[in-house]
Order: C-alpha cells, then structure tokens, then sequence
C-alpha cells in the first residue's frame, strides 16, 4: 500500500530544551495544562516513540507549529517546538525558550541543554576526560578550515549565533584532539576572538 505524500505532515524542530530531574504525576499534570497540552501522545514526526504529551497549533506569523513533551529515560525531559511549514516568528520562539526554562526552574528540573542556544547556559558541554584516562580519538583527523567564520558551521552554529554561544563551543573545540592540527591562522583568529578582539 502506498502512502499519499500529500498527507504526510514533515516536522522540523524550532526550537529543543533537554532537561533531566524526577517528576510527579501532579507536576505532569501542571506542565500538560500550563502548555494546554492533550493528554495523548504525538503520533508523528521524529521522537514520536518518547512523546507523552502534544498540542498544534498556529503562530502570529502564520506558522504551523505542534508544541511536544517527551519522555526520554527515567528522568529526561524534552520540550520540543516544531514547526510543519514555514519558520515561526522569532517572537514565538523566544516565548517558548522563556516559558521552558521557568517550567524547568519552578519543577526543580536541570537544564541540560537548549538548540538553538541563546546563552552560555544552554550549550551542552561534555564532561572533560580525566587526566589519566586514553584521550578521545573523536576528531583526531578533522580538517579544520582556515578562517574562524567558517568554523561555527563545523560546531553546529549558524554564523549569527550570540556571541557566547560561540565562546563556549569555541573552548569546546579547542579541548578536542583536532586543535593541536588547527592551522596557525585560526589559532590566531580563535584566541583574537575569545579576547574580545
């Protein structure tokens, strides 16, 4: 049987807060009528398997959005907004990212981290190896480009990401095996810019 791809709804993810920490079946509750989400789960789309809790619905600029909370594990927690069509208002987004991090705060949740990131505080930053462990081999081999505006795609950035957003996965980057083979030049530029320069 074929499927029509006419009726097959694509979602994209706007905007995604990971947090972890326990739950109660009240404070379940509260998130599904402070976000006024239906009781069922998504059916659709990526993660679909993890979702417990969904609502559609369209934005000030027009766009289709369904807004997801998943469960994933015993104690993860993921806020999802997507989108169905077009990009959501940044005016959308930034309302979300606010309304997610006060829910995290008031339940006692740890952020763990927030795409797109706005702040420092919301990169996710792996735990540093210890010393007397085999480094990583992840990126021993990477290529790194020349020029320092070339990078951020590298790291998962778009070239108008904050500026601290950029200084975190920049040290991050520079932790890795691939830096010691980084050219000369970004060196440079990379230092210039965690400076201020």
């Amino acid at each position: 049987m074929e499927t029509d791809e006419r009726n097959v709804r694509m979602f994209w993810p706007a905007l995604r807060a990971l947090s972890h920490g326990e739950l109660t079946s009240q404070q379940l509750e509260w998130l599904r009528t402070t976000f006024r989400l239906d009781a069922d789960a998504r059916t659709e789309g990526p993660g679909a398997a993890q979702s417990i809790a969904h609502r559609s619905f369209t934005d000030d600029a027009g766009a289709d959005l369904v807004l997801d909370l998943a469960r994933v594990g015993e104690s993860g927690w993921v806020f999802t907004l997507f989108r169905t069509g077009q990009q959501p208002s940044s005016a959308t987004i930034e309302a979300h990212r606010a309304a997610f991090r006060d829910a995290m705060d008031r339940l006692g949740l740890t952020l763990v981290e927030i795409t797109p990131a706005a702040t420092a505080d919301e990169v996710l930053v792996p735990v540093a190896e210890p010393a007397d462990q085999p480094r990583s081999a992840l990126g021993a081999h990477w290529a790194l480009p020349g020029e320092l505006h070339r990078v951020w795609a590298h790291v998962g950035l778009r070239q108008d990401a904050p500026r601290e957003v950029k200084e975190v996965k920049l040290r991050e980057l520079m932790r890795t095996p691939a830096w010691a083979a980084a050219p000369d030049d970004l060196k440079r530029q990379a230092e210039a810019f965690l400076a201020g320069d």
